[in-house]
């Protein structure tokens, strides 16, 4: 990564989540990845995001993985496989992060709450540019039913819901975050968020709320980020 202009410099790598996507699985092919880029990958931190609330290091959740990560030490398992510092984060803080500093939210001051809709909701709260990580606002009780399972876009596709009514469903998850954190800006995430346009204008909240600029790119930029910095303070 180029962490002064928040870019990619090399060409990304897509490899597929081995199944079952069990810990050791998954070590593997980070490693892979890591030793695929060679010398261009120095020597220096490597940031890694997860689907999963991680408490200093480890994984405390299991939504949408397996459930074998529940308790892994997921920074320790890969430090093993690398041989090199490792800092694992949250896949929505990572985003969020990045979007703060070189997105849709650069230079907003306050609160600033990302919601990234895919499979489920995962969120992020950035506050004067600090991330609060493991927020998990996507599991915040709406109308008493847990919101990602009413708003996810998994949800729009799975129920076949046009605009109008995801949108309904949208506005009343975003309006309790609203009641809730009174963020400066929401910034929406996922797939979904390239055809915003679509059901944005529809939601009719108090607060801006705009798409991600960073798309898919900002958990690789936000974790990337989070590492050296971790890395510099315990220099």
């Amino acid at each position: 990564m180029d962490l002064e202009l928040g870019t990619f410099a090399g060409e990304r790598l897509r490899t597929p989540t081995p199944s079952p996507s069990t810990p050791a699985a998954v070590a593997g092919v980070v490693g892979e990845i890591v030793r695929s880029f060679g010398d261009a990958g120095g020597s220096g931190p490597v940031g890694v995001t997860f689907p999963a609330v991680i408490q200093h290091g480890v994984a405390r959740t299991a939504a949408n993985v397996d459930k074998t990560w529940i308790g892994t030490d997921v920074e320790a398992l890969l430090r093993e496989e690398l041989g090199r510092p490792v800092s694992v984060v949250n896949d929505a803080d990572a985003a969020g992060y990045a979007e703060a500093r070189f997105g849709a939210a650069k230079g907003v001051r306050g609160t600033v709450f990302m919601a990234t809709l895919g499979t489920g909701i995962g969120s992020a709260l950035i506050v004067d540019g600090h991330l609060v990580p493991n927020t998990e606002l996507g599991h915040l009780e709406v109308d008493g039913k847990d919101a990602e399972t009413r708003a996810a876009d998994s949800v729009r596709d799975a129920e076949d819901l046009s605009w109008e009514q995801w949108a309904k469903r949208l506005a009343r998850y975003f309006g309790a975050i609203e009641r809730l954190l009174w963020p400066d800006l929401i910034v929406i995430g996922g797939g979904v968020s390239k055809k915003a346009d679509k059901f944005v204008p529809l939601l009719g909240l108090r607060t801006p709320i705009v798409p991600a600029a960073l798309r898919n790119d900002g958990g690789i930029i936000g974790t990337a980020l989070l590492a050296t910095e971790r890395a510099a303070v315990d220099a």
